[in-house]
């Protein structure tokens, strides 16, 4: 498909660094000379259909987004109204591309932009693409008001200065539909994909859960007296709080730390670990703490979901990390990563821990520190953790080719979009081959493409310094 593709005979400079070149028949457009905010607010509660954006699916009725971010208001006289073909964004989010077109009429918060096209033959869905090039959101930063890069606000009087390319409507209207197309194939390769990782993931849980709340002989007594959301523990294992087990520490940071972070599949590590890119930044790293290799982690944000392990590294982490080490003798670190991840994927953190976002707890140490564990043996912890690795090679290695082909079908797809709409290929000849309308298969992609979405964060959306 891409190697069909070529560039535009002619170009001209365009004077933006994240811009290039751009094709000679292309203009060079003020974002505001394009588009308008409308500030039609519903302060006579006019709409009651309240929506929501996310960044996978775009806009869609907040019913529909099911128990993911922040809660409504109670009174929505102050929110903005949407109609169809508007395209919404967040003034938080638009630096990591949250926004889409609606089809709806409804409602959503003040936070949001909701903008139009000036000229009736411009296309809304073109410029959603613009605004999801990795290039535009970097330069973005410049602009922004706030302290950590991915959360800065872009105000509006601002953003409609910025300059865009614009090409002619009947290419507009090529681009969006070899987009559609494009977006549609590699979409289903990253779902098919995706679903093969959800059972593999499944199967591992199982094995994980299974060693860790049952122990390895299948002999002994079992009870479920102490712990009935842990099953049937062996009776000879004893429970005991787990502030009595572990205590919290904040160590000193070292000299030159490089920043750890601690990962949903349970890694905690040096960034530079797992790649050099792609990660945000706090700008002011207040309250940071140290961390050393052997500490048990917890991302107090983001454990609900599988935050939780062993660091391997020294290094400095945010004060959303919760530190801990043993209290008593006979602890595997290991062992509680592993029983505290299977804990919290089965919603353990979420029952128990208070949350303002929805299924999204903030768990502090004093929440973790109430959690009754069971205590096998310092040999029977070892065990488990030897056989649970063990068990998990070949599972994991799949997981891990899966998950890298998606990375790759994601960096292909977020490449080919920033190049087509800054005129780096020509798509138009393909395009005009194509269908002339694949929306449906799009709308349904997109309705089955928010696995990583539903939390309205990553890794590295939710470290942040207080």
């Amino acid at each position: 498909m891409i190697a069909e593709l070529k560039p535009y005979e002619e170009y001209k400079t365009s004077g933006q660094s994240w811009l290039g070149d751009i094709p000679q028949h292309w203009t060079l457009s003020r974002l505001g000379a394009r588009l308008y905010e409308r500030r039609e607010t519903n302060d006579q509660n006019q709409v009651q259909d309240v929506l929501s954006v996310m960044k996978t699916r775009g806009v869609i009725p907040y019913a529909e987004k099911g128990n993911v971010g922040n809660k409504r208001s109670e009174d929505i006289r102050r929110y903005k109204i949407v109609r169809p073909d508007d395209i919404v964004l967040n003034c938080m989010n638009v630096i990591i591309g949250s926004l889409g077109i609606s089809k709806y009429t409804g409602c959503l918060s003040p936070v949001y932009y909701v903008l139009r096209t000036r000229m009736d033959d411009d296309l809304p869905r073109y410029f959603t693409a613009v605004f999801q090039n990795p290039r535009f959101h970097k330069s973005l930063v410049r602009i922004g008001n706030g302290i950590l890069a991915h959360r800065m606000r872009i105000p509006m009087e601002k953003l409609k200065c910025e300059m865009i390319p614009v090409p002619p409507p009947d290419e507009q209207a090529l681009i969006v539909r070899f987009l559609d197309w494009a977006s549609v194939r590699l979409g289903k390769a990253i779902a098919a994909k995706r679903k093969v990782i959800g059972l593999l993931e499944e199967q591992k849980q199982a094995i994980i859960h299974r060693a860790v709340t049952r122990g390895l002989d299948e002999n002994v007594k079992r009870n479920c007296e102490h712990a009935p959301w842990l099953g049937e523990l062996p009776s000879n294992w004893p429970v005991f709080r787990a502030k009595l087990l572990f205590h919290q520490v904040r160590p000193e940071m070292p000299e030159n730390a490089q920043q750890v972070t601690c990962f949903r599949d349970g890694q905690v590590t040096l960034r530079s670990n797992r790649r050099t890119t792609g990660f945000t930044n706090a700008i002011w790293e207040l309250g940071y703490q140290g961390i050393y290799p052997g500490q048990l982690v917890l991302h107090s944000m983001d454990a609900f979901a599988g935050a939780i392990g062993v660091s391997d590294s020294t290094g400095k982490c945010s004060p959303e990390y919760v530190i801990c080490e043993p209290s008593m003798d006979g602890i595997s670190s290991d062992y509680y990563a592993l029983l505290l991840r299977s804990l919290a994927v089965r919603g353990f953190f979420v029952m128990l821990c208070p949350s303002v976002r929805q299924r999204a707890p903030r768990v502090r140490y004093n929440d973790f520190g109430s959690f009754i564990l069971p205590k096998p043996s310092e040999s029977e912890q070892r065990e488990i953790v030897g056989y649970v690795k063990n068990a998990l090679k070949e599972i994991e290695s799949s997981i891990l080719k899966n998950r890298r082909s998606i990375e790759l079908l994601i960096e292909c797809r977020t490449r080919l979009v920033a190049d087509v709409v800054t005129g780096k290929l020509d798509v138009r000849e393909f395009a005009r081959s194509l269908p002339d309308d694949v929306s449906e298969e799009v709308a349904e992609l997109a309705a089955t493409e928010a696995l990583d979405e539903d939390f309205a964060t990553d890794d590295e959306m939710i470290e942040e310094a207080v």
